[in-house]
């Protein structure tokens, strides 16, 4: 088969690249696979080139590149294709709008897979009809705004497939009643690691995530506090950074402090590869209020540590077992998480027990594995051949008229929120 990617930055990092990078590499094993970005700022690509895949953009963001876009007229026009309901809807324009359809108009191919839901959008109204239509979900549907959510389900029904990474969220996409759209949940992939399993006598619990609220690593911190209170000896390493929108690096680093854990607690700032760095632990943390999957659970399996994560909605609950190769506990309970580490602390033989079920486990988000299950669902998809679906004028027409008045109440809303902080 010939597959298509369609990312918003291949030269970027993150877990939507970093998962598109690895399954394209494994399926460029048997397929002709090419990555098409929407986006270029880079020469080279942070997560480098997967092998036998083709990467190539769509517009330049490079200022000293001969072929920049910044100082094209349409760059600096409003999208009107791409949804406003998605988040990254401002770093579109006309000029993406005409990119993207042009080569999706034109390529030749036999799957074409978009990997998030505005660039989903695009295949829905641009593409032309003749490839296979796979919109991937790496978020989860309940998490973006009612007017995304109108898009979607006005737009995906001119979708062959739809893929989450989670078999909860597929349970909500199947509730849009997408009709003739096959609805099916795929997970993530996670490589083998390049270094050995962690060992079990390690003395230190290891996490990994944005410093955001999110993630909860103030109840992490108050948690391990209570069973280093009996467990000197032990440590506590948490590696990420804010992002754009909150950075919790200060305020975590006082509480620390606060609690006396200057000598056991440490923030470890971001990495190149965390596969050296969760070796060095023997039990890992996940305190997260929400995921829409849970790649560094599946990382920190891979690399044979149990993992005491929330049962947060999505992704947890269908990668660990509770009480086999991890432990599940209430969001935002210090007390439950404190009491899951303190199981393991306390017996290197429960931790060497439970690290060997982690890395059984994880074995069915090898990336063959994973991608045997999409090349499944494509090869059934153009055996009966694309989709034809077109939505009739006067419902295309009433969506684009109902999608005016919901813009116009969000742009009024984001007024009005903009003046309240002006204000106080």
């Amino acid at each position: 088969m010939r597959i298509s990617f369609l990312l918003h930055n291949g030269y970027h990092y993150g877990g939507t690249i970093r998962t598109t990078f690895t399954l394209a590499e494994e399926l460029a094993e048997r397929h002709e696979v090419e990555i098409v970005s929407v986006f270029r700022h880079r020469d080279r690509p942070w997560l480098g080139l997967p092998a036998g895949v083709t990467l190539r953009h769509l517009v330049d963001l490079r200022k000293d590149s001969p072929g920049y876009d910044g100082d094209h007229p349409d760059f600096h026009r409003p999208a009107e294709v791409f949804p406003r309901g998605d988040g990254r809807w401002k770093q579109y324009s006309a000029l993406t709008d005409a990119r993207i359809g042009e080569y999706l108009r034109g390529v030749e191919t036999d799957v074409l897979v978009a990997t998030r839901p505005g660039l989903n959008v695009h295949l829905a109204r641009q593409a032309r009809r003749g490839p296979v239509l796979v919109g991937q979900e790496h978020l989860i549907l309940t998490g973006h705004s009612y007017r995304l959510r109108r898009d979607i389900g006005h737009e995906y029904a001119l979708l062959d497939a739809v893929t989450t990474v989670t078999e909860a969220d597929a349970r909500a996409y199947r509730k849009l009643r997408l009709p003739g759209v096959r609805v099916e949940a795929v997970p993530n992939s996670v490589p083998a690691p390049a270094v050995g399993p962690a060992d079990p006598a390690a003395r230190t619990v290891v996490a990994a995530g944005r410093l955001t609220h999110v993630k909860r690593y103030d109840v992490l911190i108050d948690a391990f506090a209570a069973v280093a209170a009996d467990h000197p000896d032990w440590k506590l390493r948490i590696y990420g950074s804010g992002d754009a929108v909150q950075d919790l690096k200060a305020p975590l680093a006082r509480q620390i402090k606060a609690l006396g854990l200057d000598e056991q607690v440490f923030l470890m700032g971001t990495v190149g590869s965390m596969e050296p760095e969760w070796v060095k632990g023997s039990i890992a943390a996940v305190t997260s209020q929400r995921e829409s999957f849970g790649m560094t659970i599946v990382e920190a399996m891979r690399c044979g540590l149990p993992v005491v994560s929330t049962d947060c909605p999505h992704g947890p609950r269908e990668i660990i077992e509770d009480g086999v190769d991890g432990r599940l506990v209430p969001v935002d309970d210090v007390a439950a998480v404190a009491a899951a580490l303190r199981s393991y602390v306390e017996s290197e033989e429960l931790r060497a027990k439970a690290g060997r079920a982690a890395l059984t486990a994880s074995e069915r988000f090898d990336p063959a594995r994973v991608a045997a299950r999409h090349e499944a669902l494509w090869t059934d998809l153009v055996t009966q051949g694309a989709s034809r679906r077109t939505h009739s004028p006067g419902r295309a027409r009433a969506h684009r008229a109902v999608g005016r008045v919901v813009d116009a109440v969000y742009t009024e809303k984001a007024r009005a929120g903009r003046l309240v902080r002006r204000f106080r």
